[in-house]
């Protein structure tokens, strides 16, 4: 099995940051570990906790806190809602829903993540 994973730069309210991103189509939302989040965003209190199941049957991790970050993929800018996951094994995943939203193709030939610039034309210069 083939995993893509790429160094992106995140840009949140109090700085940025070039995080190891994992692509991960298994996973359905976007998450990012906590110890990359303390320097480019404040998180925010999702009211309730998510109970988020893992690859261990009858094992779940709490999340309390989400974060809204842009990112760039190859000079364009993206933005979307990132967990903040406890524990997480990788800097940052980006899951199915958000590549869905932004039509983030995988080359797993070429080992890399694709997004056509026209899909972020609405955005302001």
């Amino acid at each position: 099995m083939s995993t893509i994973k790429n160094p992106l730069l995140f840009v949140g309210s109090k700085g940025e940051k070039r995080i190891y991103t994992l692509f991960d189509s298994g996973a359905n939302l976007s998450c990012i570990s906590p110890d990359y989040v303390e320097d480019i965003e404040v998180p925010v209190s999702l009211g309730r906790v998510r109970r988020i199941a893992t690859a261990s049957e009858g094992h779940y991790i709490e999340v309390k806190y989400a974060v809204r970050l842009d990112f760039y993929m190859n000079d364009v800018l993206l933005s979307d809602e990132f967990l903040v996951v406890p524990g997480l094994s990788e800097e940052a995943i980006i899951g199915a829903a958000t590549m869905q939203k932004w039509r983030i193709k995988l080359d797993f030939e070429q080992d890399k993540a694709i997004v056509d610039p026209k899909v972020a034309k609405m955005q302001l210069i």
